[in-house]
């Protein structure tokens, strides 16, 4: 009998162009894109782009660890945006923008932890990785427009 799916749930930036990257990950059975981490109930994308419910953009991933390894995720996470820049991705800035791992359990935290101290070790990057790792509050799904937006909309995505 094969292993249940998992969940995973990051934030790194506009969750647009996040969801795209790890749909693109074999072993990921689904994305969603939505707000984690604020004070506000059932927040709308307008609630949070006011940068005062505590929320951050992010993707639930859905996987099967049978294909894809909870490390190899964070490898992508740590790969599509860039973890030193506190509150903003590129031109997109705000908390709800931030670097955030919202770990779902204390084995997910500890890779992180472990993943983080490495890649701050390794010199890869200059100044100081700002990555909150915290653990998962509630999910709210962000409207149905932002659900798979570039599939919707096409064009490229700059990540």
């Amino acid at each position: 009998m094969s292993e249940p799916t998992k969940r995973a749930t990051f934030g790194a930036g506009c969750f647009w162009g996040v969801q795209v990257a790890f749909d693109a990950v074999k072993g990921v059975i689904s994305t969603q894109v939505g707000y984690m981490g604020g004070t506000t109930e059932h927040p709308t994308y307008r609630d949070v782009c006011t940068d005062r419910t505590g929320h951050a953009e992010v993707v639930e991933v859905e996987y099967d660890p049978a294909q894809v390894s909870y490390s190899q995720l964070l490898e992508v996470f740590w790969n599509i945006h860039d973890p030193t820049t506190p509150g903003r991705q590129g031109v997109d800035v705000g908390t709800q923008y931030r670097s955030v791992i919202f770990y779902h359990n204390e084995v997910q935290r500890q890779a992180a932890e472990t993943m983080k101290e490495r890649l701050q070790a390794s010199g890869r990057f200059k100044r100081p990785i700002v990555t909150e790792i915290v653990p998962a509050t509630s999910f709210w799904r962000a409207e149905e427009y932002h659900q798979k937006y570039h599939e919707k909309r096409g064009g490229s995505c700059v990540l």
